[in-house]
């Protein structure tokens, strides 16, 4: 999603060519996104970034009304206190509710949770859907894809990269632009750039068939100490533990003891019996040292473009975030999408020369 989001938004204005290392794009994190649109996702800092996103994705129907419910016991009303203290300045809609109204959106629910906050915005994405159009996109104003082309060398010599793939096609390009995902570091330091010390962390989704049935109209449910979330699809449940495993970049796969561990949780809210895990996943959410994307040129050389860090919320911000990284990248003026958005926090200068020494 990232590389195509902003080639989508740079091609309109420059010559691009999509390096993409799979046998089509989005096998990774984009193609294991657990789909959904939610204003508090990421921390308040991202909450602009999805805001601003959200008129495009609503306006072209990649969004689907889902509604979220943050949960919790009596024991952590503080932490359900501090969280709606926590957004309540960023534009995120939140309502505190109690008992009666949590177990009308869960049916089922165990009588230990008695706290949440309802977000009534929160919505499903067409991920899918939302891939495709930027590919088409970008495709329509003249951008190459091409695939199986992972990256051996970039050499910048002459104000010119010249580049090369495992396979041994060549390419010159004046400007590269590292949308690499959890390669993002690799990527960079082939190029001769330092690292900023992006990690990969694998976060492990399962498909359950349970009994009853999840309900089409559940929310999204999320737990406001970070240990699980789920959410129905198709007449089943996916579920996830919430887990952040540090991570070579690599193809994710999950393992046993997440999964289980997620299932065992999920027992504690609910009293729906767990008739199958029909299939399980993981993927690799990126993150820079605090969190936040990495959105400008590199300073020690503005020709190597960062596009990254994206964590978890990738997919929801994509509008925003290319328009911003198109706009940044090509010296434009701000327009209605990103006319908000405080640039400053994600360039890639902020982490100074001491920060980029101790990642590498």
């Amino acid at each position: 999603m990232a590389g195509t989001s902003i080639a989508a938004e740079i091609a309109p204005h420059a010559s691009v060519i999509i390096l993409e290392a799979e046998d089509r794009p989005g096998h990774h994190a984009t193609g294991r996104s657990a789909a959904f649109w939610e204003e508090c996702y990421g921390g308040p800092e991202i909450v602009p970034l999805t805001l601003a996103s959200g008129p495009f994705l609503r306006e072209n129907d990649f969004l689907h009304p889902r509604g979220a419910l943050y949960i919790g016991r009596d024991t952590d009303r503080a932490e359900i206190d501090a969280f709606v203290e926590r957004f309540e300045t960023t534009g995120a809609t939140l309502e505190r509710v109690g008992r009666e109204q949590i177990s009308e959106k869960i049916p089922g629910l165990k009588s230990a949770w008695t706290q949440g906050v309802w977000e009534a915005a929160c919505a499903d994405i067409d991920v899918a859907a939302l891939h495709q159009y930027y590919l088409a996109s970008a495709r329509k104003v003249g951008a190459e894809l091409t695939t199986r082309a992972r990256l051996s060398r970039a050499q910048f010599s002459d104000g010119i990269w010249h580049l090369s793939s495992e396979r041994g096609d060549t390419w010159r390009a004046r400007t590269l632009v590292n949308a690499a995902g959890a390669w993002a570091d690799s990527v960079a330091g082939m190029a001769g750039i330092g690292s900023l010390g992006i990690q990969p962390f694998r976060r492990t989704v399962m498909q359950l068939r349970i009994e009853p049935s999840a309900r089409t109209d559940l929310p999204l449910c999320l737990d406001i100490s970070g240990r699980f979330y789920f959410k129905p699809e198709q007449g089943r449940l996916w579920l996830s533990p919430h887990d952040e495993t540090p991570s070579e970049p690599c193809d994710a796969a999950p393992e046993e003891i997440d999964v289980a561990t997620a299932i065992a949780r999920l027992e504690e809210v609910v009293d729906w019996r767990v008739a199958a895990v029909e299939h399980k996943w993981a993927g690799l959410r990126s993150f820079a040292p605090d969190r936040l994307p990495v959105y400008g040129p590199d300073p020690a050389n503005p020709a190597f473009f960062w596009f990254a860090g994206q964590g978890g919320y990738g997919i929801q911000t994509a509008p925003a975030a290319a328009r911003l990284g198109a706009q940044l990248l090509l010296d434009q003026a701000r327009d209605a999408v990103t006319e908000k958005l405080e640039a400053h926090l994600y360039v890639p200068d902020r982490f100074g020369d001491g920060a980029r020494f101790l990642s590498e």
